[in-house]
């Protein structure tokens, strides 16, 4: 079974390394750098999206997942959170690094060449989007029904159309700095390779620990949160005052959701189904006559990805309908 969950991992990493690399090949069509208004654009977009994935594709599911294991949810989800926050805030403080536009380098102390450590810079928030994405296909390859893979479609396409702009803005401004067309293109490729690494460890790591991608999910959501709140909103609203990176940002999110809602599976009452057989369980073992709320059946239903099943079967990397 892991096998499957790495094999679906490789490939939804896979298009998100190929957008950055189609990306980072615009070098070989364009002389001149990307406009200041375009990358706020650009940036703004990336933060927009990577905030609606961290609600409906990572912290959402995860806590369906803790809920499907018989567990209360906030501790999983806050803590792993928190420390996929503390991960990409350590990582940050260690790996030089130098953002776009900027001069002063970030990190420890690195006798690096500036377009080493704009590379790493654009890597650094590569990581947690390959964690993202190697999970929600790792969940959808989970699901038998394969409920749960239109989700994880609409998140790979989401992250793909802001990993396409970000390509870009590693080679063009390098080309502009005298680099060779071909190295530029290869800096730009490679700093989106971290994306299939990083997925493929996150699902080898999630899959070997018994009940442990709630935290895992989590965890790839706190890292991407730090990574849009230190890097992309600031940086999409640098210089003069504009309302550039605000709309861009917005416009970010709602295509996300759009995604997510378009491409997921319908919302339906997976997570009523799932209490109702609880209570169902419950009322057997008192020896109770009247069903509990939402009872179901313990059937499979096809629209809930297998709600009705125990474990991991009924978790969605879409949006979800909560009804109490």
């Amino acid at each position: 079974m892991l096998q499957r969950e790495l094999y679906f991992a490789l490939l939804g990493t896979g298009f998100t390394c190929l957008a950055t690399v189609l990306g980072a090949a615009m070098v070989f069509f364009f002389k001149n750098d990307m406009g200041q208004g375009t990358q706020k654009a650009f940036l703004g977009f990336a933060a927009g999206v990577m905030i609606a994935a961290s609600v409906w594709s990572l912290l959402l599911p995860a806590m369906e997942m803790a809920e499907a294991q018989g567990k209360t949810p906030l501790l999983p989800v806050c803590g792993g959170f928190a420390i996929g926050g503390a991960f990409l805030m350590v990582l940050d403080r260690i790996m030089p690094h130098l953002h776009i536009g900027s001069e002063e380098p970030e990190g420890l102390p690195a006798h690096l060449k500036r377009t080493t450590m704009i590379v790493l810079a654009i890597t650094l928030h590569n990581i947690p989007e390959g964690m993202a994405v190697g999970l929600a296909f790792s969940v959808g390859a989970q699901d038998s029904s394969a409920a749960a893979l239109p989700g994880a479609v609409a998140l790979a396409i989401g992250m793909g159309l802001q990993n396409f702009p970000e390509g870009a803005a590693v080679s063009l401004p390098m080309r502009s700095q005298g680099v060779s067309k071909g190295r530029a293109f290869v800096c730009g490729a490679l700093s989106g390779v971290v994306e299939p690494i990083f997925g493929l460890l996150t699902v080898l790591v999630a899959g070997s620990v018994t009940g442990i991608m709630p935290w895992v999910l989590a965890f790839a959501a706190g890292a991407m949160i730090y990574v849009v709140v230190e890097e992309l909103i600031p940086e999409a609203h640098l210089g003069e005052h504009s309302h550039l990176g605000t709309v861009s940002v917005m416009l970010g999110f709602l295509v996300m959701m759009v995604l997510d809602v378009a491409l997921g599976p319908v919302p339906c009452i997976c997570y009523v189904q799932r209490r109702g057989l609880f209570y169902e369980r419950e009322r057997k073992a008192r020896g109770q006559a009247q069903p509990g709320p939402g009872a179901g059946t313990g059937k499979r239903d096809a629209g809930c990805g297998g709600a009705g099943r125990a474990g991991t079967a009924g978790v969605r990397t879409g949006p979800r309908a909560r009804q109490r």
